[in-house]
């Protein structure tokens, strides 16, 4: 069974910074695309990052350039989104999910499996 287990997410304020853990189990990591999206309340699921791990390949969105950066541990099955500068537009539920490939994160914002996602709030 595919699993996708985030966690980190909390109350920060405005300047901080998280990161965010998303541990994986269930099928080979190391053959699989990760992607962190995140859904804010009355606002549309926003694909943020995702790594290729079989092709080694990464992409992220132009939101967030410079302030958020996704990483990957393939000895520990866990994918990792550090999130600095957080502003109050960055309240969400942050989830990652999984695919064979970023090609479904890129064309339709969507992957096959998914997290339950942790809530991040950020106010002061």
């Amino acid at each position: 069974e595919v699993q996708l287990v985030e966690s980190g997410g909390g109350l920060v304020q405005p300047g901080g910074s998280l990161r965010l853990s998303c541990v994986a189990s269930g099928f080979t990591f190391a053959n699989y695309a990760i992607g962190w999206f995140r859904q804010a309340p009355g606002k549309e699921r926003e694909g943020l990052s995702c790594v290729d791990n079989s092709e080694r390949r990464m992409y992220h969105a132009d939101s967030i350039e410079g302030r958020f950066t996704m990483s990957s541990d393939n000895a520990k099955n866990t994918v990792y989104l550090q999130m600095n500068r957080l502003t109050p537009e960055d309240t969400a539920v942050y989830y990652c999910a999984a695919d064979v490939r970023c090609k479904a994160f890129l064309s339709d914002n969507d992957m096959k499996y998914w997290g339950r996602g942790t809530p991040v709030t950020v106010s002061s």
